[in-house]
């Protein structure tokens, strides 16, 4: 839910502040000092030698990969950008066969079909919102697959190490604070843009947040293909938040319905056999 309402709360923030740069570092700092603080409160134990890879991990997801993903809303819409993000378990699947030596399974093929055929039925859309624009689903495309790569990097790496949730989601956020505040101090007026996109934008930092913590509390207590389907439904509630709160400014029709549930369908297929 967290995921979903995400998009929408970014899309509400872009409608009166456009700044992309701005409102991306905003959002890695209000979830970074909620998360720490939740950790600090809860007395999650940091050790620096476990929480490097998580570090390093946020400083591309979602660091870099943040601005894409708002350049992908400002774009494609909330919705519209939120199905194409809900492609993730896909490449991941893919970059698992392909990287990892995972077998290709029947599941596979079929979830890839019904993929392919949401992402195909988008693309033929014929009514879409005014604003709209190409590049932002081209961006929610390849941020689905930085996120499909993210899973197998952050399998990798963190499969041995027993850092608590909390501070994992403390060091992802703090990589992906430092690659946005540092991508914001490069431009000029960096301090008066990042004031005037504070309170547009806290309420995404806030969702991203709960977002991360709860994400990394629920792989912590499950298996990732557990947790992944259920996960994968941050589709449709895109499609549901962005209907309610953002109204007609976004068309959400039968036909992106039915796009958001071949995405989760085939998505859920490729999660829960693997």
């Amino acid at each position: 839910m967290a995921f979903g309402g995400l998009n929408v709360t970014m899309r509400r923030a872009l409608a009166r502040v456009g700044d992309v740069d701005a409102g991306s570092a905003v959002i890695a700092i209000v979830a970074l000092v909620l998360i720490a603080a939740t950790a600090g409160l809860s007395g999650a134990e940091f050790d620096a030698s476990e929480l490097w890879p998580f570090f390093l991990l946020g400083v591309f997801v979602p660091g870099l990969s943040q601005l894409l993903v708002v350049h992908a809303v400002q774009g494609a819409g909330a919705s519209r950008a939120g199905i194409l993000f809900g492609m993730a378990p896909l490449f991941s699947a893919l970059f698992a066969v392909v990287a990892f030596g995972e077998p290709f399974r029947w599941p596979l093929a079929v979830g890839t079909l019904l993929v392919v055929a949401g992402g195909v039925a988008l693309a033929w859309e014929q009514k879409r919102p005014p604003d709209y624009r190409a590049y932002g689903a081209v961006f929610a495309v390849t941020v689905a697959a930085a996120f499909g790569l993210r899973d197998n990097v952050a399998r990798t790496a963190t499969e041995d190490l027993a850092a608590e949730p909390l501070a994992q989601a403390t060091a992802v956020m703090l990589g992906a604070s430092v690659v946005l505040v540092a991508n914001l101090l490069r431009r000029p007026s960096a301090f008066p843009r990042f004031g005037a996109a504070f309170v547009p934008f806290a309420a995404s930092g806030l969702v991203t947040a709960l977002a991360y913590a709860t994400l990394l509390e629920a792989l912590d207590r499950a298996r990732v293909t557990v947790v992944a389907p259920i996960m994968g439904t941050g589709v449709l509630w895109t499609v549901v938040f962005a209907s309610v709160f953002l109204g007609r400014s976004e068309l959400v029709g039968r036909r992106l319905v039915v796009v958001a549930l071949l995405v989760v369908a085939g998505g859920t297929l490729v999660g829960v056999t693997r």
